[in-house]
């Protein structure tokens, strides 16, 4: 049986295999990156609205972004 954490990271990799296959949906819809860009945003406000406020969901999501950066910094670009 699974730990907590792992199974909380089980749940992680699975919504991040989703997430990646909405990307890819994405990209054959619109080829602006910022349309999908914001259009992402747009689900994580909603992911969190009339539960805590705006400010606090940005918050949130700075915090995501600076524990990504370490890890995609490291990473070359690829030029996507």
């Amino acid at each position: 049986m699974a730990t907590p954490t792992e199974q909380n990271f089980h749940d992680y990799k699975k919504a991040e295999k989703k997430a990646l296959e909405l990307l890819a949906e994405m990209k054959a819809t619109s080829p602006k990156k910022v349309d999908i860009e914001l259009a992402l945003l747009v689900a994580i406000f909603e992911l969190h609205k009339g539960i805590v406020p705006a400010d606090t969901v940005a918050a949130i999501v700075q915090g995501h972004l600076k524990q990504l950066i370490p890890h995609y910094a490291s990473k070359a670009p690829s030029g996507n």
